[in-house]
């Protein structure tokens, strides 16, 4: 299972609808995980490997290396470290959360931090700047990358501290700025990210094949993913398309100069062309296994499958999270009352990130994430659509601050919340929404889900 807290997130509220928006959620995390999707793909037969189309082999080659950062590095390292066996020279990946079901063979697993970079990453990050370092180019590099290496395989460049760049990154993450506006900075301060670990293996002479998993909003749908995607950017192993001048506009635009370590101010505005990431590999070789529409296709599905209407509203969505959680319950209503635009019963879809804007910190007084904001708004107008439910989570299995992967509310939820002493407008206010939810019985729990694909929301409005 998935969803580890079912059964308890089952016992309580509209429980039908809750069991529906569920079995819709685990089905879409099993099609998603990355370790069966990797699986698919990669096999070993005495000298050769075989990834998709192409095939490698492996006695040209002295050494073969696995790095790999990301929430969803640990099933995308496992698979790999599993199909090479002995083959594999040694691996370093960097993780959210290590989980104890977690098997690797010659892979060293570190725990970074994220959202917030940690010690631990930066240490793990210098480790594969050193395995590069000393390769040639009889070498292969497999580097398997998910959303969230930008903070987890953290390296800032010299003249700028691991305290710069934590304190950067917790700047913003709260300025409201996008997640690729907020890439535009990092990875103009970083000695990995923005493509920096692929010219470092460039460098080397040695060859690098690139398994990714894209959570950018606005990424079409994977389509062939046994073929090799030349498009493939972003990231530590990918050219990047942000430059100098998108990370001085984002600085500009959000009004965050004054708040960012001088340092990095320094660095972003007074250097020139030879701080620019770099913008092409054509020599790599990438597979691309899953993109950020997938879960919204594979929701849709799963909801047919049990018979029910489902639509994709949509796979872009950005914004304050609890205005879309108000937002999503007005349409409910809309649908429960007049039928439009959809007639119930029906599952609504919706895919992308949203954010939470904080530019004081001396307002929060507890713990949440996107999702857990957005479905505690929701239940605030969900009192008056009985049966509706939703549910948003962060696929990777963690959303905010929390080791929840997000929340999941119905029109129970309100009352349910007042009678146990949670105070929603308050929550929201203070950014509690965990501690609201977790009163109320509606966080959802996975642990680590082997995918990384944004947020997963899921409402369903009964007829």
């Amino acid at each position: 299972m998935k969803i580890k807290n079912k059964p308890s997130i089952l016992s309580h509220g509209d429980i039908e609808s809750r069991k529906i928006v569920l079995d819709i959620t685990e089905s879409v995390l099993e099609q998603l995980d990355s370790y069966n999707r990797i699986k698919q793909l990669m096999s070993l037969e005495g000298d050769i490997l075989r990834v998709g189309t192409r095939e490698w082999d492996l006695s040209r080659k002295k050494h073969v290396y696995l790095v790999g950062a990301g929430k969803a590095c640990n099933h995308m390292a496992m698979a790999v470290d599993e199909v090479l066996g002995s083959r594999l020279t040694k691996g370093i990946a960097i993780v959210k959360i290590k989980e104890d079901t977690d098997v690797f063979r010659r892979t060293e697993v570190y725990v970074g931090g994220h959202p917030l970079p940690n010690r631990d990453g930066y240490e793990a990050s210098k480790k594969i700047i050193g395995l590069v370092d000393q390769a040639g180019p009889d070498d292969l590099f497999i580097a398997v990358i998910s959303g969230g290496s930008s903070a987890l395989m953290c390296c800032p460049v010299d003249g700028i501290s691991l305290e710069d760049e934590i304190l950067t990154t917790d700047v913003l993450l709260k300025s409201g700025a996008s997640i690729r506006e907020i890439n535009a900075v990092r990875r103009h301060i970083s000695a990995l990210n923005g493509g920096m670990l692929a010219k470092r293996i460039a460098e080397k002479g040695a060859e690098l094949i690139g398994f990714g998993i894209s959570d950018a909003v606005g990424n079409p749908p994977s389509e062939d993913i046994r073929q090799p995607f030349a498009g493939y950017n972003g990231t530590p192993i990918g050219p990047d398309k942000t430059t100098l001048g998108d990370a001085r506009n984002v600085i500009r635009n959000y009004n965050v100069f004054d708040r960012l370590p001088r340092a990095v101010t320094d660095h972003i505005f007074h250097s020139g062309p030879e701080a620019e990431t770099p913008k092409s590999f054509p020599q790599n070789t990438y597979f691309r296994i899953n993109t950020l529409p997938d879960a919204s296709i594979c929701a849709k599905k799963a909801a047919e499958a049990l018979g029910i209407p489902a639509y994709i509203l949509s796979t872009f969505l950005e914004g304050e999270a609890a205005e879309v959680g108000t937002v999503l319950a007005s349409i409910a209503r809309e649908i429960k009352e007049y039928g439009n635009p959809f007639p119930a019963p029906c599952v609504l879809i919706i895919g992308g990130e949203a954010t939470t804007r904080i530019p004081d910190n001396s307002v929060i007084k507890g713990h949440g994430g996107p999702g857990q904001e957005e479905t505690l708004s929701f239940a605030l107008s969900a009192a008056a659509i009985p049966g509706a439910c939703l549910l948003s989570i962060d696929s990777e299995g963690t959303d905010g601050t929390t080791t929840v992967a997000g929340g999941i509310t119905d029109s129970t939820t309100y009352r349910t919340c007042t009678e146990r002493g949670a105070d929603i407008y308050e929550a929201l206010r203070t950014h509690s929404a965990y501690e609201a939810l977790k009163k109320a019985g509606d966080t959802v729990f996975t642990g680590n889900t082997g995918t990384n694909l944004c947020d997963i929301n899921i409402l369903y409005i009964p007829e």
